[in-house]
């Protein structure tokens, strides 16, 4: 039977929650505390971790710690307050399977542990087959393009120095995946990769996510923090998104940068590091310096070495080698043996312009992978306006509207799609043409399904 801790200073939220997994046929133990947590996962085996992030001078973040630390396999499950979004992200790139907001929905996390059940029970042989799927998700793919090509020399020059590098292209490139494979290629390649999405911090947030801080040094500092800065220490640090870096942090950072030393929030001592800067950004930096949103000095100092990358539909030589790649890991994922693309479907990618390139791409592929029953993947797999726009028809089918409420649903589907093409797939100049925040801009997407982040 599978076992959950469910973890919650509310005591009636959590025998609530409690009470409603054991009738779905798990067996639920709940905690009200960090220690009484502690101490639960240190006796027991438990198979997932549901716990509130904000918990009596600790976070989910200092549990999840504690889980992995008894076993790697324990999947961990945020709950969280809307202002806590970004942070419960955080915790996801550090081992956390998903995060789900408050107020709570039980049936929405009856599946997500349903679904973070079965992707982890999935067999290929449980651990053989999961090191498979996860090295060829993070393997770096080299095309056959002149511009693949160039790109691919640029990193082998590039990789042995300590030269920051500006890695400029539209979004979905694969731009995170250049980095890592400079990082890997370099003398680096044994020390930490951190990744950060600046345009994910707000003005508050970002030198606490850079430098660290001291608990009590700001309302909701309940425990000493350790910038991103010294977890990178010795090895790189890679900032995505640059260019929606609020200006008053771009100072700090390039202090940091020039000095090497940082100092957290509330703290007097300075600390020594050592990193190398690897960023990226899908906006045109020099525009920006132009226009007073980004610092001159701070760009110079970050442009010791720029890469290029064109978008998929410069280079669609490229594009059968990523297909064949997403398939293979789609048909990993999801326990399939589809052999490849129907005729029909390699035309129609041929055809189409790619607005979300690699990573639009992957998700369509890994939808077809999904839905296709047979042994080729077919046009009737794919979405509608792949191949209504590649016939050069821009008008996307849509199912029936049976209610005001689809209405308004798909029309603010469109709208944010459209929106967010229209502004590059940059998430914050799309919220500010839609006139909303970062963060709503985020849920929305996430209500949607619309994967472009």
């Amino acid at each position: 039977m599978t076992k959950i801790l469910v973890v919650d200073d509310d005591s009636t939220f959590c025998i609530m929650l409690r009470t409603f997994l054991t009738k779905k046929g798990f067996e639920v133990k709940e905690a009200f505390s960090f220690d009484e947590a502690v101490h639960l996962i240190k006796a027991n085996d438990f198979d997932v971790l549901l716990s509130d992030f904000r918990l009596p001078e600790h976070t989910g973040m200092d549990l999840l710690a504690e889980a992995k630390k008894k076993s790697s396999d324990t999947i961990v499950i945020l709950m969280t307050g809307y202002a806590d979004i970004r942070i419960a992200v955080s915790a996801i790139k550090k081992g956390a399977y998903e995060y789900v907001t408050k107020p709570i929905n039980p049936d929405e996390i009856l599946l997500t542990i349903s679904n973070a059940l079965s992707a982890r029970s999935r067999t290929l042989t449980e651990s053989e087959g999961n090191s498979i799927s996860k090295g060829l998700a993070k393997k770096f793919i080299r095309g056959i393009s002149n511009q693949a090509k160039q790109v691919n020399d640029y990193i082998n020059i590039v990789a042995p120095t300590n030269l920051s590098v500006i890695i400029q292209g539209d979004s979905g490139t694969g731009k995170e995946y250049i980095a890592r494979e400079i990082h890997k290629e370099s003398k680096r390649s044994r020390k930490p990769f951190i990744a950060i999405d600046c345009g994910a911090l707000s003005k508050e947030l970002a030198s606490s996510e850079f430098f660290g801080h001291l608990k009590g040094s700001f309302t909701g500092a309940i425990s000493d923090k350790i910038g991103q800065f010294e977890a990178a220490n010795g090895g790189t640090l890679f900032l995505d998104e640059i260019g929606n870096l609020p200006y008053d942090v771009q100072v700090n950072l390039l202090r940091a940068i020039q000095e090497r030393k940082v100092k957290k929030i509330g703290g007097s001592k300075e600390v020594e590091v050592d990193v190398r800067i690897i960023t990226a950004s899908n906006d045109d930096l020099i525009e920006a310096v132009k226009h007073g949103d980004f610092r001159e000095d701070l760009y110079h100092r970050l442009n010791e070495f720029t890469i290029s990358i064109a978008p998929l539909k410069d280079r669609k030589s490229d594009l059968t080698i990523f297909a064949n790649h997403f398939l293979e890991l789609a048909n990993l994922e999801m326990g399939k043996e589809i052999a490849g693309f129907d005729h029909q479907v390699v035309d129609v990618f041929m055809k189409y312009a790619w607005p979300g390139n690699i990573r639009e791409l992957r998700n369509v592929i890994r939808r077809a992978v999904l839905l296709e029953k047979g042994d080729l993947i077919t046009i009737q797999t794919l979405p509608t306006e792949l191949y209504s726009t590649a016939e050069g028809n821009t008008t996307i089918a849509l199912k029936p509207i049976e209610n005001l409420r689809d209405s308004k649903e798909k029309a603010e589907h469109q709208l944010i799609v459209s929106t967010l093409e229209k502004a590059r797939f940059n998430k914050s100049k799309a919220a500010e043409l839609l006139n909303i925040d970062r963060k709503t801009l985020y849920n929305k997407m996430k209500q949607y399904g619309i994967d472009y982040q």
